[in-house]
């Protein structure tokens, strides 16, 4: 659909696009990143034909851009430049009709009832029909904005440009834009090409990003082939991670300060454990980087209060969430900021320990009810009913962990706890076989992530060792507990 060959260009004899080269598929949408000053807005300019090129060559289906007069290229591509100011007064309606000023032999003499649909269509997508009699002026510019888009759409054009199309807009009309703008894409094979600041939705709503860089292309690929994060932090000068999102596979990124924000210094302390008939409770100075299967607020996060529930056996496993949050609120803790794991154990039988080697601190919190193991590799002749979990771990460590190490100490957790079950000799009772664990267990890893960087936590490392040492010790001992009390 648009193909730029070696483009160059700029004003008063600057070049600022220097050397460019892509081009972009009917029915897609590229975005355009960059810092700036770094050459967005003159190339958009370049390509919509308003600057012309000092070298290289613009072509829309296969013709060169100067090839068009001015209807035949408005009728090929419609343009949005950032927020506009009206030079004189205008109704949303009259402003949206604009639009069709290509289509028409003389001015709006030749008005169809096609030019009518299409001009309420696109007040309608844009969210404005209710507005179609105000004046622009007496709108805000995140209003204003969405008028503009609308008279872009109703120019009915198969090139879109857009400058920032979300600028002005809050977080809902963001995305009502540009889910309109991809559904355009998809259904009616509209071609988009959009300057984007905010890198994450550009991200998401783009097939193809090109990123730019002193006016020269850095890098143009899909997404993941473009924001990666020290690509991005080289070329915007500033710190940055990049993670997946969780829903769609599109990087995003996270601006991360300069210079750390001060945290308030935190260390695991076996004291902060606090026990009652109802749970088992660690409370932490500062929130703690941790990664679980709990079942409220499992995943990854921060948080700072950490609860081991003791639940009747009968408790409404269907019911948890709601239960769960009203459990709290009645309780006078934050539910944002409460990790909550259920156990049909009491709490008596909770076994807790710290362990230190050379600069590694941990301590560790266990439940074992066993009376429900299960061998995993046998699970699949069982047909349990959702029940509580009865193997609860907490593993609390003094130190900075990579996300590769929170995987890693998740994994040599669950091996200690499986040894423990066998050292205990733990069987399955529905196949007299070794047990692995119980049906619904639950594991928690927490770090102060302070100090210096644990990268790994397998069991060749020292935290890792020591995970390992501490979970079997710990576990072996929660079994005893609790066998001792179900034998009272």
């Amino acid at each position: 659909m648009l193909k730029v060959n070696e483009l160059s260009g700029g004003y008063d004899g600057k070049q600022i696009v220097k050397n460019m080269t892509f081009h972009v598929e009917k029915g897609k949408i590229l975005g355009i990143l960059g810092p700036n000053g770094s050459g967005k807005s003159t190339l958009l300019k370049m390509i919509s034909g308003v600057l012309k090129p000092t070298r290289g060559e613009i072509m829309i289906e296969d013709h060169p851009i100067n090839s068009y007069d001015i209807k035949q290229l408005a009728k090929k591509m419609a343009v949005l430049p950032q927020l506009n100011a009206s030079v004189f007064t205008n109704s949303v309606y009259d402003a949206v009709s604009l639009g069709r000023y290509p289509h028409q032999s003389g001015f709006f003499s030749t008005w169809s009832k096609e030019d009518e649909n299409l001009v309420n269509r696109a007040m309608e997508s844009t969210g404005v029909s209710h507005y179609r009699n105000r004046h622009l002026e007496f709108l805000s510019g995140g209003e204003q904005q969405r008028v503009f888009i609308a008279q872009a759409l109703a120019q009915d054009s198969e090139l879109l440009l857009l400058d920032e199309p979300t600028n002005h807009l809050d977080i809902a009309h963001q995305k009502q834009i540009l889910d309109m703008i991809r559904m355009q894409v998809e259904l009616n094979g509209l071609t988009v090409v959009s300057i984007f600041h905010d890198i994450n939705l550009a991200s998401l709503y783009c097939d193809e990003l090109l990123l730019i860089e002193n006016g020269e292309i850095r890098a143009f690929g899909e997404p993941h082939e473009v924001i990666m994060q020290d690509q991005i932090a080289d070329v915007y000068q500033a710190r940055v991670v990049t993670y997946p999102h969780p829903e769609l596979p599109k990087p995003q990124i996270t601006m991360m300060p300069t210079n750390e924000l001060e945290q308030k210094q935190s260390t695991i302390n076996k004291n902060n454990f606090k026990i009652t008939d109802e749970y088992v409770k660690y409370i932490s100075p500062s929130p703690l980087k941790v990664i679980s299967s709990a079942v409220h607020n499992a995943g990854i996060g921060w948080y700072d209060t950490f609860l081991n529930r003791a639940i009747a056996p009968e408790y409404d496993i269907y019911n948890v969430k709601e239960e769960t949050e009203q459990f709290l609120q009645h309780n006078h803790f934050s539910p944002t900021n409460t990790v909550v794991m259920l156990t049909a154990v009491k709490t008596k039988c909770a076994a807790i320990q710290h362990f230190s080697k050379d600069n590694v601190e941990i301590s560790v919190m266990v439940t074992a009810g066993v009376g429900n193991g299960v061998d995993v590799t046998k699970a699949y002749l069982r047909e349990d009913e959702p029940h509580i979990g009865t193997i609860n771990t907490w593993v609390f460590i003094n130190g900075k962990l990579t996300d590769e190490a929170f995987i890693q100490a998740m994994i040599t957790a669950t091996e200690a706890k499986t040894k423990a079950m066998a050292d205990q000799q733990i069987k399955d009772p529905l196949t007299n076989t070794t047990a692995t664990s119980t049906a619904t267990d639950s594991l928690l890893i927490a770090a102060t992530q302070q100090g210096e960087e644990m990268p790994y936590a397998g069991p060749i490392t020292e935290v890792g060792k020591l995970i390992g040492r501490a979970v079997f010790e710990v576990t072996v001992s929660a079994i005893k507990k609790y066998k001792d009390h179900t034998i009272l």
